[in-house]
């Protein structure tokens, strides 16, 4: 197919060729044009290609183009993202072809702008790495809202970058589905094999920019729908690795022939939690896992087709690498308390996909791997108790067993391990017949493996596993393959090449111990190309990675400030429209109570003295969450600057959690959730341990401010989180010193807004909802004598009125937009250690409110005071807020979406659409499942069906099956449909049965991000 380009008004059109029509394609065009009235609007029409003029339009690319990846917008242009280059990498299953090709070369076009039109970011450019790394940093830059770029970078560079790398591959024609491993195909209705809207979510990563295209897709009529995915305009892509060899071993002595066998990897590397080496790590709130990869390994003849799955996947808890990250990395288990909803959903997630799963644990017994293994193992030990036996581990130090015996001991080792060698049995290996397509037998679960990146170790254990899975099937069907040089050979290359393609995605090289993987051997130019590869991914990961990152999150439409391309459509803009007004309807609000203190501990340890008088003042029971931020929480020295002491902030950790669990009247537990440092300040989030379940997407951040951003001794640390469907960020702070360094303090505020960015490009201004709990360091513009007066006569009016923060807000200098309650307490700082008494040192420091807290969003403040503690320079400032979260009922949510597009759709000309849209009513019975059942009533016993008795067709169980691998000509099913039990029973007992049952297929993935309106 060919691109064009007509202008008055600007339309793109991907139009059939004469080597399409050779193929038997369809002649039509696809064709694309920016809506008027809304830019992120995109008109599109499947047309026949006779009833497109062309005359006026330019060919944009002499290349063939092999289908469109979808639409995207990026700096408020929208662009449509073409295949330009690719290459056939083999056919995995010749009996059933299914055929894959690699991407090279991936061409951005712009609807909305000739701008772009001169500027192709093609393979050319990607050559020159400078360029390269230019335009990512730029984009990084663009969305840290920064200067505007150069007019010569085109804006998708970075997205050609990722996807023109070689990693990325689609099916061919006949379309079939490269996203689903073999038996999950094999399972579904035979009608449905080439069908392009059915995929598995996880691995498709143009899923975002090529959803409204699916839905356009949808909206077709079934022979339109047919000829579009014929002309394969629209491609599904995976990123990971395809390889496949073709080769000849010997046969049974009958005809001499040999067989011809294709051994062939796939690799499908998820994108739900995508990202470069530090900076994805661990699991996230919804059970997805870094780095996760599904390798199938898959062995076609003209007799079976066998399949082996594996996964791999990083150790799922809440973990992550900040800092500048050498050879010895350091290892932050983010929310040690909160992980294991998080860790169960990603076992569920895996159990219904694969059936029994089996993690093997590869870490070591080094300080940070230990942490991470004691973790894992106690977590799974929890879970334990829902799975019982389909669900154990084995821990296995790598390192340690090739420093004693090399690598050949690893296979060996992993042989005898008991849950190793009873689960490969255990689960055995997908067999189908070549010819029909049946399946013999199922692979009834699964090894998840991994290490730290899971990339080496991971790749050269699965290399094992996979071995020993093809060894099952030829003992059984192929004895004299085992032996079969060529087959080996071309198995290690296949892991070997894997395994590089799958570090170059994720840490940017390519993998460690490749030479063992491709030879079996430990040679010294191995040892040689691995302390390179190191050195390497050091510093691509450290320096580049965070501008890949961006790109990455770009593609996939996880900034916080993109917005997705849609193909016009009145009647769903209008449904759009209207579930949008009426959101009370399908959710709710619950109320919620937080806890904020700050406290300027002055660098001291916790003394004897109780924080009950701080955390529970006014017999405040149990506030859900606690947010408490601590300055000065270490002596801001030079050595504590550039290298701080974590162990004061867990030794304040350890007494605030003591403290909450030893008060009073305990009504509930709560959990340390997250807790951040930056120097000598720190922030702590504590929350009712109920709640762990609802509160998610838990992320920290810092930004420095000492010294122009370069140092940590003042700045701001700050932790984000969605309570049910309601974000919230909260941040402590320390700004600038000094009674009239007014403007150092308001620039710091600037610095922190400005610079404070969590994942996926959310910032403070992305928030519903933000607390800010502080030492600001703002002062009283009076003498010293007047404000001590003032304060012990409890004039708080006139000491407010001359207070340099209060000044700020009005002047619009600093926290504009922000509050702060009444101030009612005296100031609190400075006081003599141990004393109520104001400063009474050489310096003799005028009192001040330096310690506050501010706030934006939706919130009730019912407390706002200070703590008589005594244990520092400063006393405690707390508040108590009340504030309400959003709970979507998602299934209500997709009901209502339902019922008004089903009265859009049957709406006539005269009707009042909006009028009619706003009188529907939700059904009580909205749900599709029937009410759950009492002792009086049950759902199954209707007048209709009494006793749930439901008739049964005899003739429709009697339809012929072609899917079925028993049935045949003579049949006595077909011949004789009034057969006797007898015959029967002789028919049924003469039929070879299946080596293990078939599981049925998997349900769906759980919930779509997207909810189609």
């Amino acid at each position: 197919m060919h691109l064009y380009l007509s202008h008055n008004p600007r339309t793109l059109y991907l139009v059939t060729g004469s080597h399409d029509e050779r193929k038997g394609r369809p002649q039509r065009a696809l064709v694309f044009r920016a809506a008027e009235a809304n830019p992120a609007q995109v008109i599109v029409e499947f047309l026949p290609k006779d009833e497109v003029n062309l005359t006026s339009a330019v060919r944009l690319t002499s290349r063939v183009i092999k289908g469109c990846l979808g639409l995207i917008s990026v700096e408020n242009d929208t662009f449509l993202a073409v295949v330009s280059s690719a290459t056939e990498v083999g056919n995995t299953r010749p009996s059933q072809p299914e055929s894959v090709a690699k991407i090279h070369e991936v061409l951005f076009y712009c609807l909305t702008s000739h701008l772009w039109d001169d500027f192709s970011a093609s393979q050319d450019t990607l050559l020159n790495p400078e360029n390269a790394d230019a335009l990512m940093t730029r984009e990084q830059q663009h969305y840290s809202q920064s200067t505007t770029p150069p007019v010569l970078e085109h804006p998708c560079m970075p997205l050609t970058k990722i996807l023109s790398s070689g990693s990325f591959y689609y099916a061919l024609d006949p379309a079939w589905d490269l996203s689903s491993r073999l038996p999950v195909r094999l399972a579904r209705d035979r009608s449905n094999a080439h069908d392009i809207g059915i995929f598995d979510e996880r691995f498709v990563w143009n899923e975002y920019i090529v959803r409204s295209l699916l839905n356009f897709r949808e909206r077709l009529d079934p022979l339109e729908r047919e000829e579009l995915d014929k002309c394969q305009f629209i491609i599904l892509a995976i990123q990971g690795y395809v390889g496949v060899f073709t080769m000849a071993l010997p046969a049974p002595p009958v005809n001499g022939a040999p067989v011809i066998a294709i051994l062939s990897l796939i690799s499908r590397l998820g994108w739900r939690r995508a990202g470069t080496r530090f900076n994805t790590r661990g699991v996230d709130d919804d059970g997805n896992t870094a780095n996760f990869v599904e390798t199938e390994t898959i062995l076609s003849t003209d007799q079976h087709c066998v399949s082996y799955t594996q996964v791999r996947g990083s150790v799922p808890l809440f973990w992550e690498q900040q800092g500048l990250q050498t050879f010895g990395q350091r290892i932050q288990i983010t929310r040690p308390h909160a992980s294991q909803p998080a860790f169960e959903r990603h076992f569920a997630h895996l159990m219904e996909e694969y059936g029994a799963t089996h993690p093997i644990n590869l870490l070591g017994s080094k300080e940070n791997e230990a942490i991470l293994t004691s973790a894992y193992a106690k977590h799974l030990q929890i879970a334990g108790s829902i799975w019982g036996d389909e669900l154990s581990i084995t821990h296995y130090d790598f390192h340690n067993a090739v420093r004693i015996g090399g690598h050949d001991s690893v296979m060996r080792d992993l042989c005898r391990l008991e849950g190793v060698n009873s689960n490969m049995e255990r689960y055995g290996f997908t067999m189908c017949d070549a010819s029909t397509d049946s399946l013999i037998t199922e692979q009834k679960g699964v090894f998840r493996t991994n290490c730290l990146d899971c990339l080496d170790r991971t790749n050269f254990v699965q290399d094992i596993f996979s071995r020993k899975a093809l060894e099952q099937y030829l003992s059984l069907v192929h004895r004299e393959w085992l032996q079969a040089g060529a087959l080996w050979m071309h198995h290690r290359e296949l892991w070997a090449e894997n395994g590089d393609a799958l570090s170059r995605i994720y840490a940017g090289t390519g993998a460690l111990n490749t030479s063992v993987t491709r030879t079996g051997k430990r040679t010294l130019a191995g040892v040689l190309s691995d302390a390179t590869k190191s050195v390497s991914r050091a510093y691509i990961n450290n320096f580049q990675d965070k501008a890949k990152q961006v790109a990455i999150d770009m593609f996939l439409g996880n900034m916080n400030n993109q917005r997705q391309v849609n193909i016009f459509d009145a009647i769903h803009e209008s449904v759009g429209k209207a579930l949008q007004q009426r959101l009370s309807e399908y959710s709710t609000t619950q109320s919620c109570s937080i806890f904020a203190g700050t406290w300027n501990v002055n660098g001291r340890l916790p003394s004897s003295e109780s924080l009950l008088p701080w955390l529970f003042p006014r017999d405040i029971c149990r506030p859900d969450i606690f947010v408490l931020g601590f300055q000065e929480i270490v002596q801001l020295t030079a050595q504590q600057i550039v290298q701080p002491d974590p162990e004061k902030k867990r030794i304040w950790e350890q007494k605030v959690m003591e403290t909450l669990e030893h008060r009073p009247q305990r009504t509930c537990d709560y959990v340390l959730l997250r807790s951040e440092q930056l120097v000598g300040t720190a922030i702590l989030v504590i929350v009712r341990s109920d709640l762990t379940d609802v509160i998610r997407n838990v992320e920290g951040a810092a930004r420095k401010t000492g010294l122009r951003g370069m140092s940590g001794n003042k700045g701001g640390v700050g932790v984000r989180l969605d309570y049910y469907d309601t974000s919230f960020c909260f941040l402590t702070a320390h700004l600038a010193a000094g009674h009239s360094h007014i403007e150092e303090r308001n620039a710091d505020f600037h610095t922190i807004v400005k610079g404070l960015h969590f994942q996926k490009g959310k910032t403070l201004s992305s928030h519903e909802n933000i607390v800010w709990l502080a030492d600001t360091n703002y002062r009283i513009d009076l003498d010293n004598e007047s404000v001590r007066a003032r304060s012990e006569a409890d004039d708080f009016d006139s000491l407010v009125a001359a207070d340099q923060l209060r000044q700020a807000i009005d002047n619009g200098d600093a926290f504009a937009g922000y509050e702060e309650g009444p101030m009612l307490f005296r100031p609190t700082y400075k006081y003599d250690l141990g004393t109520d008494n104001y400063d009474t040192s050489e310096k003799m420091r005028i009192p001040a409110w330096t310690d506050r807290i501010l706030f934006k969003g939706r919130f009730d403040l019912a407390v706002y005071s200070r703590a008589e503690l005594k244990g520092s320079d400063h006393r405690p400032v707390f508040a108590l807020f009340r504030s309400e979260v959003r709970i979507i009922d998602v299934v209500k949510r997709a009901a209502l979406s339902r019922l008004l597009l089903e009265n859009t759709l049957s709406a006539t000309p005269g009707d009042k659409l909006d009028e009619k849209l706003a009188s529907l009513v939700l059904p009580d019975d909205y749900s599709e499942l029937p009410p759950p059942s009492t002792d009086d009533d049950a759902w199954w016993n209707r007048p209709e069906h009494p006793k749930g008795i439901f008739p049964i067709s005899i003739a429709h169980l009697l339809e012929s099956n072609a899917a079925n691998p028993f049935d045949s000509e003579e049949s006595p099913f077909s011949s004789s449909p009034s057969s006797s039990d007898e015959e029967l029973y002789s028919h049924a007992m003469g039929l070879q049965s299946p080596l293990t049952p078939v599981r049925k297929p998997p349900p769906p993935p759980p919930r779509s991000r997207y909810t189609d309106v």
